[in-house]
């Protein structure tokens, strides 16, 4: 074990000594354990209070959206084992905002056991807290492994985390953290399918780390926005991210992987098919047979009629032949003939208030029959489509995916781009606004790139023509929401 684990381990030991000797001391005085009211001034005032607190922090409550600001103050592993008891009675929180608190690597680890916990959690702001080990990409994964942790550090449950946005600003990121958080984004065998956007501005990422950045782009069809303001990307970093955006051609590695998903796909549709029509046979309903049995009925038995009238009628021709006998036996014989035409009538022609409930009961059973077969439908897993699997274009012995559509709002300001990097992304721009379908659903690319004070003039004309551009892209009016290089929360 590490310097740094065992200071943890110890920390942590002491932190639950001490809360072990403060549980005996309620006990003596006969005081119960405090039940969380949902009221986060009252639940974290009494909680500190009980937990030994000479000096309760100040905490910010923000009513739209609900969410719990901290700043200022260190959060250490008793601060953690408060907020664990009254976070999680807290209905409607959806947001956390810790800025400059002193986290660690080992404190962060328990506040990643906390927030599954949180139901409600969608927003998550960690700035101004470096974290040496560079763990922050565990927020983006979406479930722990299964494996046990390392001896004096906290287990992190497997529980999905449903964070929607995340910020880590000013926290020191460099290339390799990128590097980690690119993976996270998307990978071969998985991707992150929950968060929204993430504020990486005000760290320290090059062209290297800008590059894995892009390369979680390539899967990743979730993030709609990316914020890297305030960095050290130049024009390299700039040409990958351009590619992402335009169609890319696939690695080799891709391409093997592709070809594994159309051959699965396809091997699920074939054995799926002759199932789902098992199944709307199988289930065929019996008013439909039976409707259709009655039709093949109807013509014999007027046949059956006639032979009986011919056979009548020879009979009759005989009685008159043999005499008086002979006609009082054709006479009844008649009598008999008329009461079973009389029968048969009456079975041949249903009567009026029977036909509409005969003719609903065929009506209604290939209803049955239709609604059978969505039901087969409905009931199917619906898959999300691995990007792997869209629409894909052969040319030149390579393989191009569409590129990602998904990213609307990219945010470059302050970093380090020239006119050459900006060439990229406008040609980028170009390829996307001439495959846009202009009514058709379906993602439709950037609508918001932000490249202002880079190694570019102002009057540069590739950087008119991408913001001419743009503003045809810009769903929101000119002036009407300016970009901010300061913002928490990228603008969506």
């Amino acid at each position: 074990m590490g310097k740094k684990g065992e200071r943890g381990a110890k920390d942590k030991t002491a932190a639950l000594e001490e809360e072990a000797r403060l549980a005996a001391k309620r006990a003596e005085h006969g005081e119960e354990e405090y039940q969380c009211t949902g009221i986060l001034e009252q639940d974290f005032t009494e909680l500190c209070t009980r937990a030994g607190f000479q000096e309760v922090p100040k905490v910010v409550v923000r009513p739209h959206p609900h969410a719990l600001a901290v700043t200022g103050w260190k959060i250490e592993e008793k601060m953690l084992a408060v907020l664990a008891k009254c976070l999680p009675a807290l209905a409607h929180l959806q947001g956390i905002h810790l800025w400059k608190v002193g986290l660690t690597d080992h404190t962060f680890l328990s506040l990643l056991a906390i927030l599954p916990t949180c139901t409600t959690l969608r927003t998550l702001a960690l700035e101004g807290n470096p974290l040496p080990e560079r763990s922050f990409y565990k927020l983006l994964i979406a479930e722990e492994s299964p494996t046990s942790p390392a001896e004096g550090q906290p287990t992190v449950p497997s529980t999905p985390l449903s964070l929607a946005h995340i910020s880590l600003r000013n926290n020191d990121i460099d290339d390799e953290a990128a590097l980690l958080i690119g993976q996270a984004l998307s990978s071969l065998k998985s991707a992150n399918k929950n968060l929204v956007s993430i504020n990486l501005s005000y760290n320290h990422i090059t062209d290297v780390g800008a590059g894995y950045i892009a390369d979680g782009l390539r899967l990743n069809r979730s993030l709609l926005s990316l914020s890297l303001a305030h960095n050290q990307i130049g024009d390299k970093g700039a040409l990958k991210l351009a590619e992402v955006l335009a169609p890319f051609a696939l690695t080799h590695t891709e391409v093997v992987e592709r070809r594994r998903l159309l051959l699965e796909k396809e091997a699920q549709d074939r054995c799926r098919m002759p199932q789902r029509v098992l199944e709307v046979k199988s289930d065929r309903p019996a008013s439909h047979v039976s409707s259709t049995a009655i039709d093949k009925l109807q013509p014999p038995k007027t046949g059956k009629g006639t032979n009986k009238k011919k056979e009548q009628a020879k009979k009759e021709e005989k009685g008159q032949a043999s005499g008086g006998g002979g006609l009082i036996q054709a006479a009844s014989t008649a009598a008999q003939t008329k009461k079973e035409e009389a029968k048969q009538a009456k079975k041949a022609v249903p009567a009026p208030d029977q036909k509409p409930v005969r003719g609903k009961g065929a009506k209604s059973g290939s209803k049955d029959k239709r609604a059978q077969v969505t039901e087969v439908e409905v009931f199917e897993p619906t898959e999300i489509m691995n990007p792997l699997l869209e629409q894909a274009e052969h040319r030149d012995g390579k393989v191009f995916l569409p590129g990602n559509r998904v990213l609307i709002y990219l945010n470059l300001i302050r970093n380090q781009i020239t006119e050459y990097g900006l060439q990229a992304f406008l040609e980028a721009m170009q390829q996307q606004s001439c495959c846009l379908t202009p009514g058709t659903k379906g993602p439709s690319g950037l609508m918001r790139l932000s490249l202002a004070k880079n190694k570019c003039p102002m009057e540069s004309k590739i950087l008119a023509q991408i913001q001419e551009l743009m503003m045809l892209r810009d769903p929101l009016p000119k002036g009407g929401a300016k970009t901010a290089e300061d913002e928490q929360v990228p603008v969506l």
